[in-house]
């Protein structure tokens, strides 16, 4: 079996997908530092299919959806097991899974109508990612090694929330409208 090139950043991916059960293990055992490392793993396995995609042009549907899925099960996930050991707000992970499943409801609702579509997240959605990576990311630095005031914390939540509640309207909008858009009702067959 030979592997082309133009699939290694989906290879890539789906080696990120197999980090979680390492990454679930060492969470829910609080082992923070070893969990760190392996976060830090999955980000630099994200920046290097992103660029290998965008360097030599070897993007696919396939991968434009495996992509933001797996950095969407990695957050999740280590959001969770992070919720259940008391580390994050129970308000605010809640919050957080609800817009996920909102949103991948409307995309569901959105394909069906329409069929086949880019997922190309918003500004405000890549901010509330950051903001949601950077606190994960702070959090276990800070239970693994140097602890840092819960003033951070604080505000990354307060964060988090505004850019939830934004890039949510902004989703309900965009793509709200234009499902309800009396010019998309037309489709060629």
């Amino acid at each position: 079996m030979t592997i082309s090139r133009s699939s290694i950043p989906n290879i890539i991916t789906s080696i990120r997908l197999l980090l979680l059960v390492p990454l679930s293990y060492y969470l829910s055992k609080e082992d923070y530092t070893t969990a760190l490392y392996i976060f830090f793993i999955a980000g630099l396995s994200d920046a290097l299919d992103g660029y290998l995609a965008k360097t030599y042009n070897w993007t696919s549907h396939f991968g434009s959806v495996l992509d933001p899925l797996a950095d969407k099960a990695l957050l999740v996930i280590s959001m969770a097991i992070l919720t259940l050991n008391s580390k994050i707000d129970v308000l605010l992970f809640s919050l957080v899974a609800l817009r996920d499943i909102y949103i991948v409801i409307g995309a569901y609702l959105y394909h069906r109508k329409f069929g086949k579509y880019q997922m190309k997240p918003s500004i405000y959605s890549k901010l509330n990612t950051f903001f949601q990576i950077s606190m994960v990311t702070l959090l276990l630095v800070s239970l693994g090694y140097k602890v840092f005031s819960a003033s951070l914390f604080i505000v990354f939540n307060w964060l988090i929330y505004i850019f939830l509640f934004i890039s949510t309207l902004h989703y309900s909008f965009i793509w709200g409208g234009r499902y309800f858009s009396k010019e998309y009702y037309h489709v060629d067959k």
